[in-house]
């Protein structure tokens, strides 16, 4: 029993679902290919849509932001401003859109 709480502290945090919601979908855009955070957060919406339910994509682009933050620290996406890559880790304003790394630098 012990081994088991030991293994567990040693496996990495579960990926939020947003995250992973980011990558599938950038994945399936292809590696040249861009998508915006407000499709992330439609897609994500439509997904967990209820019957009668009146939630709006725009209450998810807070946590679409924030996990396109923490993905572009790990170096898993890039964040685009204008084209450009941005530093994940200065503060920007303004649009975006994320996109996979580019293999061979930039």
């Amino acid at each position: 029993m012990t081994e088991t709480l030991t293994e567990a502290a040693e496996d990495p945090k579960p990926l939020d679902p947003v995250a992973a919601k980011i990558l599938q979908m950038l994945t399936e855009a292809g590696p040249e290919a861009t998508i915006s955070p407000d499709d992330v957060a439609r897609s994500f919406a439509a997904e967990r849509l209820k019957p009668g339910d009146s939630t709006t994509w725009h209450r998810y682009m807070k946590a679409v932001r924030q996990q396109a933050l923490y993905l572009a620290r790990q170096g898993q996406i890039t964040i685009l401003r204008k084209g450009e890559p941005v530093d994940p880790r200065a503060p920007f304003r303004g649009l975006i859109k994320l996109a996979l790394p580019r293999s061979g630098g930039a």
